[in-house]
């Protein structure tokens, strides 16, 4: 029964450090995505028939769709059937509302909004598929390869896509200031609150404070640590402090 459960246990995601993934964003399944690369809030990446591996300085716009998914003739529950790893390079965009259920997906590439890509592509290297562009064939796509229009007309272009690296600094600049993120495997993106400054913690510790002041400063600590109101000191508890103090005063200047 152990086995069982080991079998059917899901497995977490993985962000290395460096990649910005909104919590907004749905992402399910084996996957991991490497640094610098950025996931809007909306997009979704769902690893279902297996793991899926996504390489460095990718940017997946809103409504985007990732998607390792079993073919239409196998069901999830077939016995037998070995997972198949969906692998995406870097520096690709996939614009808003496209579709990618390809395998292999090389570098430099685009898939602009509203295309489809379907699982039996290969997308090699600096291609472009435009926008509302479907393409379900079982091919290998040179690189280089433009695909555009209501037809899909193809052509090839004489450079490769350049690289968003500019649009990618400035997004992950931008969206931590505007969305929570998912933790990422090396370092925590939760901030340290309410702690005290070093100029703080130097002017208590240089000040010379009488008891009375003494007595409130610790009674004002204790109140923001336990986040609750402090009442004040009683007429005993001042007098008692003061005298406290006037004792210590003596084996001090000794």
């Amino acid at each position: 029964m152990a086995d069982v459960n080991k079998q059917i246990a899901p497995k977490c995601a993985k962000f290395a450090a460096g990649a910005v993934v909104c919590v907004e964003s749905e992402i399910r399944g084996d996957v991991s995505i490497g640094a610098r690369t950025v996931v809007h809030p909306k997009a979704r990446i769902i690893a279902e028939a297996g793991p899926i591996i996504i390489g460095e300085g990718n940017l997946i716009e809103e409504q985007a769709l990732i998607i390792n998914s079993y073919p239409e003739n196998i069901m999830p529950d077939t016995e037998g059937v070995e997972p198949k790893t969906m692998t995406i390079g870097t520096n690709n965009v996939f614009e808003v509302g496209c579709v990618s259920q390809a395998l292999k997906i090389g570098d430099n590439n685009v898939i602009e909004s509203k295309a489809d890509l379907g699982r039996n592509v290969i997308l090699t290297s600096g291609c472009i598929v435009g926008a509302c562009c479907q393409v379900n064939t079982c091919e290998v796509i040179p690189e280089n390869t433009v695909i555009y229009g209501s037809n899909c007309i193809r052509r090839v272009q004489t450079e490769r896509p350049q690289p968003q690296t500019l649009q990618l600094d400035f997004l992950m600049k931008i969206l931590p200031n505007y969305h929570h993120l998912k933790k990422t495997v090396k370092e925590s993106t939760t901030p340290v609150r309410n702690a005290p400054s070093s100029s703080s913690r130097n002017m208590l510790k240089s000040k010379s404070n009488t008891g009375e002041e003494n007595a409130w400063i610790n009674t004002a600590l204790a109140a923001k640590k336990t986040n609750r109101y402090c009442s004040p000191l009683t007429e005993k508890e001042h007098n008692d402090t003061l005298k406290t103090k006037n004792r210590a005063r003596p084996h001090m200047a000794n």
